[in-house]
């Protein structure tokens, strides 16, 4: 582990090395198995493109492709792997804001371009990796909502030998740096800027204080030194996806939580049987991330704080219209690496939340409420009461949401809260290749999720087992994951029986297969919506704008070369569910993943989110050998029309 380099290591990695997956014997009995589901997947690989697990209505599509005209607003851009942005002709980008930049007026001009802020400044400056992101317009002002995913510690500490705090400042700067921005925008002579002075503005990072809602809220479980009424937390962390909800307020997702914690002591199987098998299932180690937070801060040493992991993991409900409003963490919603929240109102007008778990392996979420939304009604247990379903995929093209409840599971309310992918496992939800973000269709019945890709779905060890998630369960092909060592990803969609995304059972196929063809000629070719013009991998992120194209970004291999050959760098696409052509709008720079997308509420500005743009050491956007940094883009039509 020390000789590891972990500060270039993905979440996926890390948890691989630190907690290895168990092993499934019997490998004839899983052969057997994956054999049942590739009669059914045959087609599949026949054609060499995924055409046929997609079902007849993906292959009209294809049809229409061809016959229809196209819808797009832009003509199709090519790949980049140099280090700044691309967008098609007729289009403009600028920096909206960065990390550092200036969120209160006594933080302007903190950021300094070799050593970032200091540990004074850096809660009142904007977040470091941007990711998920919302607007609101409140009372005619434009209020952007922002979360900050992550740290880059080598380049977020630059005075620190390999990003390695070196005390408690240290560690107070990477807790400041993440969690969500809110930010006051407004647009004059030069563009998109922040309103500096604005109440509105302010930072909910790593020790905001926080409540909890719902069955886990109270419990032993939730339970500190610091909080022995189990009903109050400090701070949100690793916030990846977003979603917002009806009445106004902004749903930030805790994804990779488990690598803030560590511990001094290394007898991690000596705690309670409930804590332990829960810090296997997600992966709470011993010497955390990297981060080294339990060295300096008590609070994330789990030798003295079993149950502080316990207490993230979740979806956090934030009102960006009232600064004193303390941010709920939902623990009905479920405890995972959530990646983002789509909603969706049922035909009886109950309240539904879609989600997913962002690891090999696991699995898809949906929250149903017990009663309805009224607008303007009273709203504060819609993600209180209600059920916790998990999907079950079958290959014949149905599927089924099955609601974790304690007769289905065999464990109480809270357990299942806490222990979310426990509950999943005991009633054989279905294993995904890294459910990211999900996306309601706002003009059609039908939702779409991205699995971004599974390298070790169907590995075989070299005892013969095959490799399983985190739970023991053999990560066979199946359906709506039909590929072996999936390195590309695919997208899921579903349509809820009856048009109601509060049914219970659904119809599925799938949108695309990421591929490349001019490498492949088998199902690693992609489906027949990819070719060697708009090839990609790793879709991660995913909106669906008013007219119903769905903006697709990727976070994936941007080496340009072997089984990733002509996908350059890491872009934003936009495709057509109604006739299956995807194209290439935008091009990140080098080392950078693409995610967080939002519009202005004229629908006249897109703004974009770059993430880690420094991963290969570049210096984008300020270049001239400054640091790197992470920031939001603003996108508008030279001729001020529409975008999206």
């Amino acid at each position: 582990m020390k000789d590891v380099d972990t500060t270039k290591m993905s979440a996926d990695d890390w948890d691989e090395l630190n907690f290895p997956r168990p092993e499934v014997q019997e490998f004839d009995r899983v052969v057997e198995r994956a054999i049942s589901r590739r009669g059914f997947m045959g087609g599949v690989l026949a054609f060499g493109s995924g055409a046929a697990v997609m079902g007849t209505s993906f292959l009209k599509g294809s049809t229409a492709m061809a016959q229809a005209g196209s819808r797009f607003p832009f003509e199709a851009i090519p790949i980049a792997t140099d280090n700044t942005v691309h967008v098609p002709e007729g289009y403009s980008w600028k920096v909206l804001v960065r990390w550092g930049d200036a969120l209160k007026p006594e933080a302007e001009g903190a950021w300094d371009p070799a050593s970032g802020v200091s540990v004074d400044m850096s809660d009142k400056v904007f977040g470091e990796n941007t990711d998920g992101m919302e607007l609101y317009n409140i009372d005619g002002r434009e209020i952007l909502v922002v979360n900050s995913e992550y740290t880059n510690r080598r380049v977020n500490l630059p005075h620190a030998e390999n990003g390695v705090p070196t005390g408690l400042d240290d560690v107070r700067i990477l807790q400041h740096l993440q969690g969500v921005n809110i930010l006051e925008i407004a647009e004059g002579e030069n563009g998109w800027e922040i309103v500096v002075d604005s109440p509105y503005n302010r930072r909910i990072h790593h020790n905001t204080e926080m409540t909890f809602s719902g069955p886990a809220a109270g419990h032993d479980l939730l339970k500190t030194a610091a909080d022995p009424t189990g009903m109050t937390s400090l701070g949100t962390m690793n916030n990846c996806g977003s979603g917002r909800t009806p009445w106004g307020t902004y749903l930030t997702c805790e994804e990779n939580f488990n690598g803030y914690f560590g511990s001094t002591e290394t007898a991690q199987d000596q705690k309670p049987l409930d804590v332990s098998v829960g810090f296997q299932r997600y992966g709470i180690g011993v010497d955390g991330w990297g981060y080294d937070y339990h060295k300096w801060d008590e609070r994330w040493d789990t030798s003295k704080h079993p149950n502080e992991p316990h207490r993230a993991g979740y979806i956090v409900e934030i009102d960006p219209a009232n600064p004193d409003a303390t941010p709920v963490k939902h623990t009905a919603l479920g405890r995972f690496k959530h990646e983002n929240a789509a909603y969706a109102i049922a035909n009886d007008g109950r309240f539904v939340v879609y989600m997913g778990d962002d690891e090999r392996g696991e699995y898809m979420y949906k929250w149903v409420s017990a009663e309805p939304y009224v607008e303007g009604g009273d709203t504060s247990r819609l993600m209180v009461d209600g059920t916790l379903h998990v999907a079950v995929f079958n290959d014949d093209l149905s599927g089924e949401w099955v609601p974790l409840t304690p007769g289905t599971t065999g464990m109480s309310a809270a357990e299942i809260a806490v222990f979310t992918r426990m509950a999943g496992s005991a009633v054989n939800a279905t294993t995904m290749d890294r459910p990211e973000w999900v996306a309601v269709n706002p003009t059609a019945p039908e939702a779409y999720c991205c699995l971004t890709n599974n390298s070790r779905r169907g590995l075989i060890n070299e005892d013969g087992s095959i490799r399983t998630n985190a739970g023991g369960e053999p990560m066979i092909p199946n359906g709506p994951n039909p590929r072996e060592l999936n390195n590309y990803g695919q997208i899921v969609r579903w349509r809820p029986e009856g048009g109601d995304h509060g049914a219970t059972t659904f119809a599925w196929d799938l949108y695309v297969m990421a591929g490349n063809p001019t490498v492949h000629d088998d199902a690693y070719a992609g489906s027949s919506n990819i070719n060697e013009g708009n090839m990609f991998n790793s879709p991660d992120g995913m909106v669906i704008d008013t007219t119903g194209l769905i903006w697709i970004q990727t976070d994936g291999n941007d080496g340009n070369e072997g089984d990733f050959a002509g996908m350059g760098n890491n872009q934003m696409l936009a495709g057509d569910p109604e006739t299956g052509e995807i194209r290439r709008f935008l091009t990140g720079p080098r080392g950078c993943e693409v995610t967080g997308l939002t519009w202005s509420s004229d629908r006249r500005t897109m703004f974009v989110g770059i993430q880690h743009p420094g991963d290969d050491g570049g210096d984008w956007p300020d270049h001239g050998g400054a640091l790197a940094r992470s920031a939001v883009i603003a996108i508008k039509r030279d001729d001020g029309g529409l975008v999206g």
